[in-house]
């Protein structure tokens, strides 16, 4: 049956919809053909298997899953687009956020539900959720049960619908747009094609009618506009068919009472989904709103395989395994090939080995392909059964230039206070001269920051801090400053210099004219250069404000979410409150959009940024005397500082995983302070403490304690060459220990590394550990083999879970297409990047979308995380010497 419908809405689409030939009879008799099949045995539901809801509590059929909040809502960042009623369709997840919402098209600070119960019952085949908006007193319930080969979801009120919340509160389904370009729709019969850019139909309501988002915040109040923007359906009505002519993304909603209605959200905001929505009706109780929901499952789907490998290569001597992942349904091929491309284009069978099935992790099987018998320098490819993948080198080389486009292209796009200019493209201008002004009291703002009861400094609320627009790094795919990331930039960026001498010279970068031209040498190492630049705002901030800051973000929401070049997100005037908004005498300006500082102190930060710039004064000795002066007279004044502040606090019996980091932060502090100025005070200090911190960062397969250990051993493995042999013989047990670890987690996934199950993608984790990896490696070559230094790089290279792309922007044969940057509207990349990468949608399915680039958590790349790329593609260069 499900085939012949396929069938009519094919011929009729395909013959008359899509040749322009369209009657208001045919429309009706697609309609009607529909309506009775819903009629008699619900939309396409008699034959086939039923969802069932399983052992992971979520619903599933062959080639189908649906969760029913799995994840919740975040409280902090809201609509992460990652909660609520999740489609997972023939293994792309399309669709997410089922849930009651406050409006059409919400964005992501607009008011979320949360999550006061959550019953699943197997037997009956239904999972029940009750949501809360607590400031608003509205409760609800949604019942998501299995029928037919669909679902039933319905919404019960227990009160009323509150009369603030008449016209505003619906159930919401959101469909991912890039998984619906180039298909078509119908509702009621009526077609459409979804579009690939926003272009319907909008109107403006004041902002009196919009319901506050978080903290009182408002996206459009911008040039004392007090209103929003509310955009038109592009359908509406009681059946909706969603991809008919795809049997992948094939999707019917039927609403039993209240009509559907379909919006674009991207007409608010470009990371918006297309939305199906209903309306709660007003004055009614118990169940109040059902639909019928069936995505279509292709029968004896089986997904196909991803084979792993590093889509950069790999040099001769290493360790060659592709990782296959495969459908559960799946079963392992017996041998899979290598061949070589030669000379004239022929493809030449090289190797044929076995593939070893590893076994299942989360929701896949898993097998492994060794080939390292090939050695001999080449391009080649894998031939798994009828799948042959892309080409990828194999040669000597093959690493040499990787971290060039992190070095040369990422980093200077991301210069704050530059213009920065590529060839005939300018990048940005220069930004922020307005910097900035102190953030006022007892004030919760957005993307974590807030400021406490006092500012911590001699300035009062929203009074201008002089000194401030001078260097740094736009943090992420924002334009925030974040001291914590500047410090590990810099950080690596010395271990670059002094680890590995890297010479590279490609950026021409001039303070004086804050001007950047990138694939311009001018003579002076780019690292130097850049350790400079992001070392002049630590600086000021220790000058002007008095201590290390949280972070310098703009003050509004309006401002926060602008996309594209940085200098036009202020207008580059110091706020004058004696002229009005968006007066100017040339000079100054009435306009507030200034950014914030955010001036709570930190031990820790303190403990970290004297870490940071005492570092910094060795590398910047004999390039900028004066700086690096500076930068070790601060180390010492913060150090001392921070250890008064420890000593008052009377917290050191707090043994959180977060307290224990904090408590061993003094020791890069000491460490750095050592190696820069050889007093035995700090030495003495560090040894006295790095044991006690090793004990407490505990080893194992937790993930957690995985990260804080290798965090740990880092520097104590850099500390090394400062110490006796008594020293180095005491380390080797910890490491012992920790390679037990690094075994264990051999055993917990086929990639042996520590896969991350946060909502955050697990790069960082994957390269620090890689890191931590070379240096143990590097004293204990016997416990440490270079092989995990490897494995870490060819995981970020495309050896990873869902896809075998290279999670650096445009290293690779294949490499990510998009990318969370200043450019993701126009879903491009800047190269050189690190991505996030995997992100665990719970409770297993790890995702890397490459067609969305607006999922912060597996796609915004950040200057700490590529940074530390670039240390670790230098360390495996140093270890292919070897």
């Amino acid at each position: 049956m499900n085939k012949v419908i396929k069938r009519i809405n094919f011929r009729l689409v395909g013959q008359k919809i899509y040749s322009g030939r369209t009657s208001k009879t045919l429309n009706k008799l697609v309609f009607v053909v529909l309506l009775l099949f819903v009629s008699a045995v619900g939309p396409m539901s008699s034959f086939g298997q039923k969802m069932q809801v399983n052992d992971l509590e979520y619903f599933e059929t062959r080639g189908v899953n649906v969760l029913v909040f799995s994840s919740e809502y975040n409280g902090m960042f809201f609509d992460e687009k990652t909660a609520g009623i999740e489609i997972i369709q023939h293994g792309v997840r399309t669709s997410t956020g089922g849930a009651i919402r406050l409006q059409n098209t919400p964005e992501q600070w607009d008011l979320v539900p949360k999550v006061v119960d959550r019953k699943v019952n197997r037997e009956n085949n239904s999972i029940e959720v009750t949501l809360t908006y607590e400031d608003l007193d509205f409760n609800s319930r949604l019942l998501v049960s299995s029928k037919g080969k669909g679902l039933e979801i319905s919404v019960f009120l227990d009160e009323p619908l509150p009369e603030k919340l008449e016209g505003q509160a619906g159930f919401n389904l959101e469909f991912l747009p890039s998984a619906y370009f180039e298909r078509s729709y119908l509702m009621d019969g009526q077609p459409g094609v979804f579009p690939k850019y926003p272009s319907s139909n909008t109107r403006i309501e004041p902002g009196s009618k919009k319901i506050k988002q978080f903290a009182g915040h408002n996206t459009f109040e911008d040039r004392g506009r007090d209103e929003f923007i509310v955009p038109y359906q592009l359908a509406t009505g009681k059946i909706m068919v969603l991809a008919p002519e795809d049997p992948e993304r094939f999707v019917t909603i039927k609403s039993m009472d209240a009509d559907l209605m379909f919006f674009d959200g991207r007409n608010v905001a470009q990371n918006g989904w297309f939305i199906v929505r209903s309306l709660l009706p007003a004055g009614k109780t118990g169940k109040v709103l059902t639909w019928y929901l069936e995505p279509n499952a292709m029968p004896d789907w089986i997904r196909t395989p991803v084979v792993g490998f590093s889509q950069v290569g790999y040099v001769p001597q290493q360790e060659k395994v592709a990782i296959i992942e495969l459908d559960k349904n799946d079963n392992p091929l017996k041998t899979a090939s290598v061949f070589k491309v030669n000379e004239d284009g022929k493809f030449v069978e090289a190797f044929k080995g076995d593939v070893v099935e590893w076994g299942d992790y989360l929701r896949y099987n898993y097998a492994k392909f060794d080939f390292s018998a090939v050695k001999e320098p080449g391009v080649y490819c894998i031939q798994y059964g009828d799948q042959r993948t892309n080409i990828f080198p194999i040669g000597p080389d093959v690493y040499a230039g990787t971290w060039h486009p992190t070095l040369d292209v990422w980093f200077p796009v991301q210069m704050d206070h530059m213009q920065v200019n590529e060839a005939y493209r300018v990048w940005h201008g220069e930004p922020y001269k307005d910097d900035c002004l102190q953030a006022p009291l007892n004030h919760q703002h957005f993307d974590g920051y807030s400021q406490g009861p006092t500012t911590d400094t001699k300035y009062k609320p929203l009074e201008r801090i002089p000194g401030m627009a001078v260097g740094g790094w736009f943090d992420a795919g924002d334009f925030d400053i974040q001291t914590g990331s500047h410090n590990s930039v810099i950080s690596s960026f010395v271990e670059l210099w002094e680890e590995f001498n890297v010479q590279r010279d490609q950026t021409y970068i001039d303070q004086k004219t804050r001007y950047v031209d990138i694939h311009r040498p001018d003579g002076k190492p780019d690292i130097l250069q850049q350790i400079e630049h992001g070392v002049l705002n630590l600086v000021a901030q220790v000058e002007n404000i008095g201590h290390p800051v949280r972070g310098i973000i703009v003050p509004n929401l309006h401002q926060y979410h602008h996309l594209g070049d940085a200098s036009t997100e202020t207008d580059n005037l110091p706020y004058n409150p004696d002229l009005k908004p968006y007066e100017t005498d040339g000079v100054s300006s009435g306009t507030p959009d200034d950014r914030w500082a955010f001036t709570n102190r930190s031990s820790y930060l303190d403990y970290q940024t004297a870490a940071t710039l005492a570092a910094a004064s060795r590398a910047l000795k004999g390039y900028n005397d004066e700086l690096a002066n500076k930068c070790l007279a601060y180390a010492k004044k913060l150090l001392e500082e921070a250890d008064e502040a420890v000593k008052n606090s009377g917290n050191e019996s707090d043994e959180s995983w977060m307290r224990l980091m904090a408590r061993g932060a003094d020791l890069n502090t000491v460490l750095q302070l050592y190696i820069t100025t050889k007093e035995t005070k700090y030495l003495d200090r560090f040894e006295e403490r790095i044991w006690t911190i090793l004990d407490q960062s505990g080893q194992g397969r937790d993930f957690g304690q995985m990260f804080f250990a290798s965090r740990s051993l880092n520097p104590a493995l850099k500390a090394i060459p400062y110490m006796n042999d008594d020293y180095k013989a005491k380390l080797e047990s910890y490491i012992l220990k920790y390679k037990a670890s690094v075994d264990e987690m051999e055993k917990n996934n086929p990639y042996g590394l520590p896969i991350s199950r946060s909502g955050w993608g697990g790069s960082g984790m994957v390269v620090n550990a890689a890191i931590t990896n070379y240096y143990a490696h590097k004293a204990f070559p016997a416990i440490i083999d270079r092989e995990h230094v490897f494995r870490g790089l060819n995981f970020i290279f495309g050896c990873h879970p869902y896809s075998n792309i290279s999670f650096v922007n445009a290293v690779g044969t294949r490499s990510k297409k998009v990318a969370y940057g200043i450019n993701r509207a126009d879903f491009t990349t800047i190269a050189g990047g690190i991505v996030p990468g995997l992100l665990l949608l719970k409770p297993d399915f790890l995702e890397n979308k490459d067609d969305w680039p607006f999922l912060w958590g597996e796609n915004e790349v950040t200057i700490g995380g590529s940074a530390e790329y670039i240390v670790l593609a230098n360390a495996v260069l140093d270890m292919i010497k070897e």
